[in-house]
């Protein structure tokens, strides 16, 4: 993993698929080492909004999709490097 690596979890408020993500995605931390988790609301951007607003959420690893909808820990690890199992 690079050092300046980075996830970002483009999200949206009340919405239950991105609560799921983030709350696997803090699981998993607390097992494994990640990089900080930035959250972005998808509807503060209108950009964001036009390439993810239907697709939420979102998992970036700098910049790239990682997952969308569900979180892939599988993907998540193997672009990490990490020889975590999920």
């Amino acid at each position: 993993m690079s050092a300046a690596a980075g996830l970002t979890l483009v999200q949206r408020h009340e919405c239950e698929l991105c609560e799921a993500m983030l709350g696997e995605l803090e699981r998993l931390g607390r097992r494994i080492p990640l990089p900080p988790v930035t959250l972005v609301d998808v509807d503060s951007d209108p950009t964001l909004k036009r390439r993810h607003g239907l697709d939420v959420p979102v998992l970036l690893l700098d910049g790239s999709v990682v997952c969308r909808h569900r979180l892939d820990t599988a993907e998540l690890l193997r672009l990490l490097g990490s020889p975590a199992r999920p």
